[in-house]
């Protein structure tokens, strides 16, 4: 009696030893039972196509398709090796033209449900396995980076701040340029942070008394369809004065 050891078309991993009798048919029944697939062709180690059982010899390594045609299972293992190698965490990012290299873990683990996480969660694994473009449509330039139409010099502070939760904006930048990637991207913590940074940036309200000729100015200045505000200050012996004045 002749045995023989089945794989599935690609693989040589859960072979399944049988014997061989009857017919090619009654052979495919088995391979369809033993390795639950639904067994159409049978192709030795070489890619030939079996259609006669009088062609297999003991011990032959045969592999079982459902209708497809041979698959090579050195060549898979070394693709699926090849794209395994690419499902790594690191990931180059394009943003505006300027390349910044961080891990998958950086962006979605601080701010897990920002614009980013949504992005950038499971997806570059399915990308290199599957090829495939994501819901985000998430696209790649030719070096690989993922392309992302931003500011890079805003997008850098939002970034290190994923990295450490710290923060650090250059001397000079603007920080609504800042908050506005912010509020794209949707880091919720770091806009709160930005709105109070702004905030205590602003130079503090003038209370100084303004005089008659200076009040008459403004009144003058200001536009017919517009408000102009000015806070009372009460004075010794009942004099009011103005101050803070301003268009509403």
């Amino acid at each position: 009696m002749r045995r023989v050891t089945l794989f599935v078309n690609g693989s040589h991993r859960d072979g399944k030893v049988v014997a061989v009798y009857g017919a090619l048919s009654d052979l495919l029944s088995v391979a369809s039972n033993k390795l639950n697939i639904k067994a159409v062709n049978l192709y030795n180690g070489k890619g030939g196509l079996i259609d006669d059982i009088a062609l297999i010899r003991d011990d032959d390594v045969l592999y079982v398709s459902e209708g497809e045609t041979f698959i090579d299972p050195e060549a898979h293992d070394k693709e699926m090796e090849a794209k395994s190698s690419m499902c790594t965490d690191w990931i180059t990012l394009n943003v505006g033209g300027q390349y910044f290299t961080t891990t998958r873990s950086t962006l979605v683990n601080k701010e897990p449900e920002s614009m980013l996480a949504h992005m950038f969660r499971d997806k570059v694994c399915h990308m290199a396995f599957f090829g495939e473009q994501d819901a985000w449509g998430n696209k790649r330039d030719h070096q690989g980076g993922f392309l992302i139409d931003r500011s890079p010099e805003f997008f850098m502070p939002i970034l290190n701040y994923l990295r450490h939760g710290q923060l650090i904006v250059n001397k000079g930048l603007n920080l609504l340029g800042v908050l506005e990637e912010a509020k794209f991207f949707g880091i919720e913590s770091l806009i709160e942070q930005l709105e109070l940074e702004i905030k205590n940036s602003l130079p503090a309200e003038d209370h100084s008394p303004i005089s008659r000729k200076e009040f008459v100015r403004f009144l003058l200045a200001t536009p017919t369809k517009s408000e102009l505000r000015c806070q009372v200050i009460r004075g010794g012996a009942g004099f009011l004065s103005l101050s803070g004045c301003s268009e509403a």
